[in-house]
């Protein structure tokens, strides 16, 4: 199952996939879990870091981190997988070897790696869940971190473990940690997609709900207009 395309549904079947998703609370967005900082975190750099996550549905995971401060630019997109196959119907066939990911371009003096990977693993998605994401099921729906260097997987295998150790979640996390090979933007119409359709039934009942518990529990990390993709301009 993935997601319904709401952009193209009429007025009255819009209303009633809103009623659907109201009448299946098991579709709703995943509560906020509140989670220790990470004991290990990145070296401190110098110039703009990349981060390359995967936790379901990208319009969610897009959404969050650009109303993260220090985020300068936050792309939706895939990885996993080859160039040839990274479009988004072919990897909504769950064939792929892709996860619908999100490329964080952040600057280092503003945000640490250790602190967007807590965002992620507390407000963004639930880590416990295996190929899927609430409603949305697949390996492209997997937890995923996709590192650029040894001290990112060497931060994150760290902290998955100190989350387990802690018993956070009810649930062991199955999220899976490897190098990044290549990351490729998804189609224009898929960036900044939280902001331009706040109202659509998918984004108000599953997404909107994040970005609420990023401004209730990382205060200091939000912000309140978004880093879009439209309006970035992000040198390395």
């Amino acid at each position: 199952m993935s997601r319904p395309p709401f952009q193209s549904l009429s007025l009255l079947a819009a209303t009633a996939a809103v009623a659907l998703f109201l009448a299946a609370p098991s579709m709703a967005a995943e509560d906020a879990v509140t989670i220790p900082t990470p004991a290990v975190d990145a070296t401190p750099a110098s110039g703009i870091q990349t981060a390359v996550l995967a936790g379901g549905c990208f319009w969610g995971v897009q959404g969050v981190f650009q109303h993260t401060a220090g985020v300068v630019n936050a792309v939706s997109g895939y990885a996993g997988g080859t160039k040839a196959t990274a479009d988004y119907h072919t990897v909504s066939s769950g064939s792929t070897g892709h996860a619908e990911s999100v490329e964080i371009k952040y600057d280092p003096k503003k945000i640490s790696y250790g602190k967007i990977l807590q965002i992620f693993f507390s407000v963004v998605h639930d880590p416990t869940q295996l190929n899927r994401q609430g409603p949305d099921t697949g390996t492209q729906y997997r937890s995923a971190i996709f590192t650029t260097s040894d001290e990112q997987k060497k931060v994150a295998d760290a902290y998955i473990a100190q989350l387990n150790d802690a018993h956070v979640y009810k649930k062991p996390i199955v999220t899976k940690v490897g190098a990044l090979e290549a990351f490729y933007p998804a189609e224009a119409y898929h960036q900044d997609y939280l902001t331009l359709h706040p109202s659509q039934p998918y984004i108000a009942y599953n997404d909107i709900p994040k970005v609420e518990n990023l401004k209730k529990l990382f205060a200091d990390n939000y912000i309140e207009k978004p880093t879009l993709v439209s309006a970035s301009k992000v040198t390395n």
